[in-house]
């Protein structure tokens, strides 16, 4: 079994929150986190896709009332969005009372509407949390096998730690399969499957690009603004990652779309009907794949107080992802999959541009070492436990 991070994560809001809601994909393990804090604390867990679940938080006054002294953890909340409307004054009933923190807790995907219905009804009571896949530090280290096994199957546990990579990606087709026609219905959109998968599968060959709506539109006959609407949704359920471009005035003529990438390399690969390592070797999408990758693995511990971009311009000069601290500390992270990374000309012009404070190269080696000109090259593992320390 792997230990999750953010499990240690959530107990300690819940110690301070009225309410906690954890957001992630279907199967990226937010039950079994619920299910591990549940065996720690007086707690109550409900499944809502469970009809029984679903009719006993119907009332869930009286449902509160009768475990008042519990953690009540309510799982595919979104089943039931108007169950926040009430808890405003439950919660602040039980604050009165003294009894401040860790009172309900619930999973979900997210989505516009689930969020819109419980930051309306419960502003100032519930923390939001976001639960990545399995990622590099809780897996791999600086293992390159493992690394290059978590890279090729993705984060979701069953993916990843399934007994052959057959087993793995047949478990991500249908997960893939599962959501078109399922789980996206049930969140309210009616879009057909077939068209949707082809979206998903057209920004997985186009892994780390710039997206162009137009061409998308034409590819699937429909609309530009329905293209934005489908990118918006596979946003919202935390599917696809949109990393906007860093736009500030540096009187130079910059790129200003955002670049998108599916965020699991794992549903990445299944989309590209890759199986093998060596498939993904030989596939034109092998760049943005790893560039993904890590991104996502850096997405994953980077403090709430860091807001990530990419910087182009229309000369060349190009920096993967800046991560800008509030305190205006600016982070230049730079991606190559070499063993023996080598860096153009215009990320340094880059850098110069943003005034880094910091230059980094990720790259698939074990060992850090400078590069020059103030350039650290350095493992995944090692920048994403630099990260998790930053401010401590």
């Amino acid at each position: 079994m792997i230990i999750r991070r953010l499990e240690i994560r959530v107990k300690q809001v819940l110690q301070r929150s009225s309410s906690v809601l954890l957001m992630g994909p279907r199967q990226v393990g937010k039950t079994t986190i619920a299910l591990n804090i549940s065996e720690t604390v007086p707690a109550v867990y409900l499944d809502l896709e469970n009809r029984l679940d679903l009719e006993k938080v119907r009332d869930i006054a009286t449902f509160h009332a009768e475990n008042t002294e519990k953690l009540i953890i309510l799982d595919e909340v979104q089943r039931i969005p108007e169950v926040f409307a009430p808890l405003r004054g439950i919660i602040d009933k039980e604050r009165r009372k003294g009894n401040k923190a860790g009172q309900f807790l619930f999973l979900g995907p997210t989505s516009i509407h689930l969020l819109q219905q419980s930051s309306e009804s419960l502003a100032g009571r519930i923390s939001y949390i976001e639960l990545h896949g399995i990622d590099v530090l809780e897996y791999a280290g600086q293992n390159l096998e493992l690394i290059n096994t978590l890279w090729l199957r993705g984060g979701f546990p069953n993916s990843l730690l399934a007994a052959s990579d057959n087993d793995s990606v047949d478990w991500r087709r249908d997960f893939i399969k599962t959501y078109l026609e399922r789980d996206i219905p049930q969140l309210g959109p009616r879009i057909p499957a077939q068209t949707l998968e082809r979206f998903w599968t057209m920004l997985a060959h186009n892994q780390g690009g710039i997206i162009n709506t137009s061409n998308l539109a034409r590819s699937l006959e429909v609309s530009s603004v329905t293209v934005g609407r489908y990118l918006d949704l596979m946003v919202d359920l935390l599917l696809v990652r949109r990393l906007q471009p860093w736009t500030f005035n540096v009187g130079k003529r910059l790129v200003r779309t955002p670049k998108v990438y599916v965020r699991d390399s794992g549903i990445t690969h299944a989309l590209l009907n890759i199986s093998t390592y060596n498939d993904l070797l030989g596939h034109p999408v092998v760049g943005g794949s790893w560039e993904g990758f890590v991104i996502e693995n850096i997405m994953s511990v980077v403090p709430a107080r860091a807001l990530p971009f990419y910087y182009r311009t229309s000369n060349g000069a190009e920096i993967d992802l800046i991560l800008e601290f509030s305190g205006k500390e600016k982070w230049a992270i730079e991606v190559k999959r070499s063993s023996s990374p080598a860096l153009s000309k215009g990320f340094h012009i880059a850098c110069d541009d943003i005034k880094a404070d910091k230059r980094y190269v990720v790259y698939s080696g074990k060992d850090r070492f400078s590069l020059g000109e103030g350039v650290t090259a350095i493992p995944l593992a090692d920048l994403m436990q630099e990260l998790l320390n930053y401010g401590q």
